[in-house]
């Protein structure tokens, strides 16, 4: 079977083509750099995503958050419906870590902005 995907790890967004066989990579081509071919064998056998969104405090006002590190791609409702639900107190500074392993993905929810 033949994929083709938009290779995201550069500002090139090579146009990639995976040659795939029982859920294994048999060849990548259309990649300009080594990180092409690597990120079609994560996409392919275990794709991740980062998670921005927005937690509301118990003041009211939103706090930026992210993951620190990405998450299967099959749990982001999942951790999205965990990250709204999380309980957050201003002062928040960026970078503070607002959640630890994350429904057992072994990412933070990080604040991205400082929130008084």
């Amino acid at each position: 079977m033949t994929k083709i995907l938009t290779c995201i790890n550069c500002p090139m967004g090579c146009e990639l083509t995976v040659e795939v066989e029982n859920g294994k990579v048999l060849s990548v081509s259309g990649n300009t750099c080594k990180r092409g071919e690597l990120y079609a064998e994560s996409e392919i056998t275990a794709p991740t995503r980062t998670i921005t969104t927005t937690v509301i405090s118990e003041q009211g006002r939103p706090v930026p958050v992210k993951t620190a590190q990405p998450i299967p791609k099959d749990k982001i409702f999942e951790c999205t419906a965990a990250i709204k639900a999380l309980k957050v107190s201003l002062p928040v500074k960026v970078g503070q870590v607002l959640a630890d392993d994350l429904l057992g993905t072994g990412s933070q929810v990080t604040a991205t902005k400082s929130v008084g």
